[in-house]
């Protein structure tokens, strides 16, 4: 499925994986996200921390008539603040799609999976 937008030049398709590597992308740069958690924990295995390749697999795109809903599945680091990092991501998926693809999601839906303590 993709998403269809349409301009004065004709019509472009946005596939949902492309949008949901970049929004997996944005996602790993904020501070305090360890990584991508697989949508599937019981079937992909309880501790995988997916590589950029797999973003898809950690977020899931829908498109609802005109409106964007993206739910995304994160793990993040031990000793910090969980809202204030969910807060962030959601921004900042928000922003670089709206810069990257000139998208407004609708909806951004964030899923701890997981919190893992890093070795200093």
């Amino acid at each position: 499925m993709s998403i269809e937008l349409k301009t004065s030049y004709g019509q472009i398709d946005i596939s949902n994986d492309v949008i949901a590597t970049i929004a997996g992308g944005a996602a790993v740069d904020c501070y305090g996200i360890v990584g991508m958690a697989s949508k599937n924990q019981i079937k992909d295995g309880l501790s995988e921390i997916l590589r950029k390749e797999n973003f898809t697999k950690g977020v899931i795109v829908r498109q609802e008539e005109d409106e964007i809903h993206i739910d995304m599945y994160i793990i993040v680091s031990y000793g910090t603040k969980i809202s204030e990092i969910a807060h962030n991501v959601q921004t900042k998926v928000k922003y670089t799609l709206n810069q990257t693809l000139g998208l407004s999601v609708d909806s951004l839906n964030i899923f701890v999976q997981g919190v893992r303590v890093t070795n200093p």
